[in-house]
C-alpha cells in the first residue's frame, strides 16, 4: 500500500511539474497520478489472468508513454 501511494506521489509530482506548477490543483494531479497506476494495474492483472498478448503490449506501451513523460 506504501509503494502504491509512494508511485501516486511521485506521478502527481511529475504531472504537476509538467503543468508548469499550478497553485491550488494538488487534488487534480493526485486524481489524474492515481487513475494512470490504477489503470496500468489493472491491464497488468487483466494480462496476467488472461494470459492476452494485447493486454501486455497495452501495459508495456502505457508505461514507456509515463517514463518519457517524466523524461
Amino acid at each position: 500500500m506504501q509503494d502504491m501511494e509512494q508511485a501516486i506521489r511521485e506521478r502527481a509530482y511529475h504531472l504537476w511539474n509538467e503543468a508548469g506548477q499550478p497553485e491550488g490543483q494538488a487534488e487534480s494531479f493526485w486524481l489524474s497520478a492515481q487513475r494512470e497506476l490504477l489503470a496500468e494495474s489493472l491491464t497488468q492483472i487483466a494480462s496476467v489472468k488472461t494470459g492476452a498478448p494485447k493486454a501486455k503490449a497495452a501495459a508495456k506501451k502505457a508505461s514507456s508513454s509515463r517514463k518519457r513523460k517524466a523524461a
